[in-house]
C-alpha cells in the first residue's frame, strides 16, 4: 500500500479571516516589483528593511525545537485502525438519519478510509456544490469560504490544521519544521520535488517572494496579511530552506507562517504595472488559467455557472516516480448554484454529490425516497454562527442603547425554532462554548422585549414626535428618521430572518428595509462600509486572535467600525502570553466587552448539515466543517 498523505487541504486548512494594519515603519522596504517603493498612497509602510544573518551564524546561536511534520492521512488511518465501526456500509446507506445513534453509524460507516488503494476509483469526476461565485482565483485575493474552498485545492502552502485544531506541517512538501526555543525564529526545509503547474520547481524562494509582495501595501490583499505584520521578515537561503524572523515571541506566530504561495516567475514583473493583480490583461490570463501548486489545476471557469478542476500528474509523479498520494478524484466540478431549493433539486438528481443542508431542507425535505434513492446526510459539530451587524458610521448604531434595542427587537423564537426547526442553538458570544477561549459561565441570551427595546430607543433620543408611525431624532440640526436597510445575501432563509427584524421593529416606530445582495456584491460593499446593516457569518479562526480582524480599530474586516481602546489592548497583550489558560482570560473579557457593546446581535450557531451522494466515502466533521482541516476533502473518496 502506497504512502497516505494529505493533499488538497494544505492551504484550505488555514481559512483567513484577517487583515492587517500599518506597522508604521518610515522608510522603504524592497517590495518585489514595486521599485524598491513600499508605501502606500496613505504613505504606510508595513515592511522593514532586513539583513538577514547567514544560515551559519543563525545556527551558531539558535537552539531548534522539533515541530510536528506528519501525514494527516496516515494519522487518520492509525486512529481509524483502533475504532470498531458502529455499521458497515451497506447498512448506513440503509438507515434514514432521524436520530443521533442513527447519524453516528452513518459516519462511522462513510466516514472511513479505504485499506487500500485498489478501492478507489481514481478516474472519478466528483460535483461539488458552490454557493456563490468566486472573485478570484489567485489565493492572495482570497477573503471568502468558497474562494478557499477553489484555492485549497489548487493552491500551494507549507502548513495546515487537524481535527482539533492544532498546527502541523504536512510531510508531502514539508522535510523539517523547527521553531527557536526563544519562538523568534522558525526554520523550514521543503521537498525538492515540488513543481508548479507549468513545470517550473517551487522553491523557497517562491515563498519569500510571496511574503514581500503580501506585504506590499499597493497590493490589495483582502483578507491574507492580518497577521503578517508581526513577521519581520523570511529569507530563502537556498532552494529549501527558509526562515522566518519574528518581531517578538509571541504564542500566535505560529498561525502567521501559513500564507498562501505563488509563483515569483509569473508574477515578479507584473506588479509593477499593475499591482491589484486583477485588471491588466497579462493578470486576466492568469484569473481564468492560474499556474497551480497544488494537486489540482484549473482547466474551465464560467462565470456564474462552473469552476472544473484537473488533478495535476506532476503533484504526485516526479522524474518518473510516484512520490506523494494521487488525488482521489481525476476531476472536481464545482456547480455554482446560488439558490438553495435549486442546489437540493440537482442533489436529488444526481447532478451534484454533496451541499450543506438549509434547516427545512434537513427536516421536511430529504426524508422521504425522492432524496434517499441517490443520497444520505450526516451532521456535525461546525462552529460558525451568524449575526446582525450594525454599522458604527451611521447615525443609528452609534449608540450602545440603540444596538441593544436591536438586539430586544428580534423575534428569537421565531426564527430560532420555526425558520431553523430548532436546529440551531442561540448564540451568546464570539468564542463558541467548546473553544478553549470560550465563556467559562453561560450567558443569558437576548429575548424580544419591544417594551425594553422601545424605552431604550426613547433613551437615545429617537421618538415619534409628528405622529407618522417612525421614530426621528435631530442630528446636526437635521431630523433624521429612523428608517435603515438591512443587506443579505439572496439565500431565502436569510431574506426570512431579515424580514422577520423587519416586522419586529415596524411594531416600534423603525422602518427597516431588506436588501437581498449577490455575494460578491455584498462583501465588497461590507469591506467599503457601504452598508447601514448586515445579516452575515464568520467561521473559526484557527486560534481566537483571529477575531482581531473583526474588532480591533481600523482592521479591513471590521465592517462595523467598532472601536474600543481596551479591546485593542487585550488583543495585543493575548499575543504575549504563551500559556494557553492565560491567554483565554484575555480573550474571555474582549468577549465581555464585545457582549455588553453589542456591535454585533449574535443569533445562533450554524452546526453543519451536509447531503452526500450514496457513492461518496471518507466524510468527516470538525469544527470547521468537513472540509476546511485536515484531511478534510482529501480523505473523500468513491469505489470502483
Amino acid at each position: 500500500m502506497r504512502t497516505r498523505v494529505s493533499s488538497s487541504s494544505l492551504f484550505l486548512t488555514l481559512f483567513f479571516s484577517l487583515v492587517i494594519l500599518c506597522s508604521g515603519c518610515p522608510s522603504k522596504p524592497d517590495y518585489p516589483g514595486t521599485g524598491g517603493g513600499g508605501e502606500s498612497k496613505e504613505g504606510e509602510v508595513l515592511l522593514e528593511p532586513f539583513d538577514a544573518p547567514k544560515l551559519e551564524e543563525l545556527e551558531a546561536k539558535v537552539k531548534w525545537e522539533d515541530r510536528p511534520v506528519y501525514s494527516a492521512m496516515e494519522k487518520t488511518l492509525e486512529e481509524q485502525a483502533k475504532e470498531k465501526p458502529l455499521a458497515t456500509v451497506e447498512e448506513a446507506l440503509k438507515l434514514k438519519n432521524v436520530s443521533n445513534e442513527t447519524n453516528e453509524k452513518i459516519l462511522s460507516a462513510m466516514g472511513r478510509l479505504p485499506k487500500s488503494d485498489s478501492v478507489i476509483d481514481y478516474d472519478a469526476e466528483i460535483n461539488r456544490l458552490l454557493p456563490a461565485d468566486i472573485k478570484s482565483s489567485n489565493p492572495v485575493m482570497g477573503s471568502s469560504t468558497y474562494e478557499f474552498w477553489v484555492t485549497g485545492l489548487t493552491g500551494f502552502g507549507l502548513f495546515g490544521i487537524d481535527k482539533v485544531m492544532d498546527p502541523f506541517a504536512p510531510s508531502e512538501v514539508v522535510v523539517s519544521w523547527q521553531t527557536s526555543e526563544d519562538k523568534l525564529y522558525d526554520k523550514v526545509v521543503i521537498r525538492d520535488d515540488l513543481v508548479w503547474s507549468d513545470g517550473t520547481p517551487i522553491t523557497a524562494h517562491d515563498v519569500e517572494f510571496s511574503f514581500k509582495m503580501i506585504m506590499n501595501p499597493k497590493i490589495p490583499v483582502p483578507a491574507v496579511r492580518t497577521g503578517m505584520e508581526t513577521i519581520r521578515w523570511v529569507e530563502a537561503y537556498d532552494d529549501h530552506t527558509l526562515v522566518y524572523f519574528h518581531k517578538d515571541p509571541l504564542a500566535t506566530n505560529v498561525w502567521n507562517l501559513n500564507f498562501p504561495v505563488v509563483p515569483k516567475h509569473i508574477y515578479e514583473k507584473s506588479i509593477d504595472e499593475d499591482p491589484t493583480l486583477a485588471d491588466s490583461e497579462y493578470h486576466q490570463k492568469y484569473e481564468e488559467n492560474p499556474v497551480c501548486g497544488g494537486p489540482y489545476k484549473m482547466v474551465k471557469r464560467l462565470k456564474g455557472r462552473e469552476i472544473v478542476l484537473e488533478r495535476r500528474e506532476d503533484w504526485y509523479m516526479h522524474k518518473g516516480k510516484q512520490v506523494r498520494s494521487k488525488p482521489h478524484f481525476k476531476t472536481i466540478r464545482f456547480r455554482i448554484i446560488e439558490d438553495s431549493n435549486t442546489a437540493l433539486l440537482a442533489l436529488k438528481g444526481g447532478k451534484i454529490e454533496e451541499m450543506e443542508l438549509q434547516p427545512e431542507q434537513w427536516i421536511d425535505q430529504t426524508t422521504d425516497d425522492d432524496f434517499y434513492n441517490l443520497n444520505t446526510k450526516a451532521r456535525g459539530e461546525q462552529w460558525v454562527y451568524y449575526y446582525l451587524g450594525w454599522n458604527m458610521q451611521t447615525p443609528f448604531f452609534k449608540d450602545e442603547r440603540v444596538r441593544k434595542a436591536m438586539s430586544y427587537s428580534v423575534d428569537y423564537d421565531y426564527i430560532l425554532n420555526t425558520l431553523c426547526y430548532g436546529l440551531y442553538p442561540q448564540s451568546t458570544s464570539e468564542y463558541h462554548k467548546d473553544s478553549w477561549a470560550g465563556p467559562t459561565k453561560q450567558r443569558t441570551p437576548y429575548k424580544q422585549d419591544l417594551a425594553k427595546a422601545g424605552q431604550l430607543l426613547d433613551e437615545a433620543g429617537w421618538i415619534d414626535n409628528d405622529g407618522d408611525g417612525i421614530r426621528e431624532k435631530e442630528i446636526n440640526g437635521k431630523k433624521i428618521k429612523f428608517e435603515f436597510s438591512i443587506m443579505c445575501s439572496t439565500q431565502q432563509l436569510r431574506i426570512d430572518i431579515c424580514t422577520s427584524l423587519k416586522e419586529s421593529l415596524g411594531r416600534i416606530g423603525v422602518s427597516c428595509s431588506v436588501q437581498p445582495t449577490e455575494f460578491t456584491v455584498m462583501q465588497e460593499r461590507a469591506r467599503e462600509g457601504k452598508f447601514q446593516a448586515q445579516f452575515a457569518g464568520w467561521g473559526t479562526g484557527a486560534d481566537p486572535y483571529s477575531t482581531e480582524n473583526l474588532w480591533k480599530t481600523g482592521e479591513q474586516r471590521n465592517y462595523v467600525r467598532y472601536s474600543n481602546k481596551e479591546v485593542d489592548e487585550l488583543f495585543a497583550k493575548a499575543k504575549f502570553e504563551l500559556e494557553r489558560d492565560k491567554r483565554a482570560t484575555y480573550y474571555r473579557k474582549i468577549d465581555d466587552i464585545l457582549w455588553e457593546a453589542q456591535p454585533y446581535t449574535w443569533l445562533y450557531y450554524r452546526s453543519a448539515f451536509y447531503g452526500f451522494s450514496k457513492d461518496l466515502r471518507g466524510y468527516k466533521f470538525s469544527p470547521r466543517g468537513p472540509y476546511s482541516y485536515s484531511p478534510g476533502f482529501d480523505s473523500i473518496y468513491t469505489e470502483q
